[in-house]
């Protein structure tokens, strides 16, 4: 997990000291749809997620240590707030930071992958973590399927990890899966 932390936040500086070429806005995504994870002694933890991501242009950073690929490699911010509706209602709020493959499969279909690690306050308090400041180490795979030239319907199964990174006794971690959808947008 510590290592982890340490490649994606290398990886993100290196992103904010490289070459303008690597904040080229490439579009804009907005996520939702419905998480699950199983709480020890509870109801099942349950949610309803809100990513808001901006898609920016890594190949050129991934080309400068040689890393060259067809499809589009791009760096994610995204935003997050989630409202919890089980056990109790709450909520989650952070951010992520993401990498994302996009397969150049056709025009109308472009499957893709991500991956990275992100940080959230929950209000929610539980059994497995002692702290309420926490990581989501996370992976996703997902579809998007173009309904005009600059628009695309976008679904996606993501697994997200919950954990404090032990800077807390009790990080027994939340594992959850996420079925998403939502719309993207393409500026190029």
């Amino acid at each position: 997990m510590r290592l982890i932390s340490k490649i994606i936040l290398t990886l993100c500086l290196i992103i904010l000291t490289s070459s303008s070429h690597a904040f080229e806005l490439e579009g804009i995504e907005v996520l939702s749809g419905f998480f699950e994870a199983n709480l020890r002694d509870r109801d099942d933890y349950q949610g309803i997620p809100l990513f808001v991501s901006l898609n920016y242009d890594a190949k050129p950073i991934f080309e400068m240590i040689g890393i060259r690929t067809e499809g589009k490699l791009q760096f994610l911010m995204e935003g997050f707030a989630n409202t919890i509706i089980s056990p109790e209602a709450n909520v989650e709020v952070g951010s992520n930071f993401l990498i994302k493959y996009v397969f150049p499969l056709s025009d109308f279909i472009q499957p893709y992958f991500k991956g990275g690690l992100g940080t959230l306050y929950m209000s929610q308090k539980t059994q497995e973590q002692g702290s309420q400041y926490n990581f989501l180490p996370q992976a996703g795979v997902g579809c998007h399927l173009f309904f005009w030239d600059d628009a695309a319907l976008s679904l996606e199964y993501r697994y997200r990890h919950l954990s404090n990174n032990s800077l807390e006794r009790r990080n027994g971690g939340i594992d959850a899966n996420m079925a998403l959808a939502g719309i993207s947008f393409f500026f190029q």
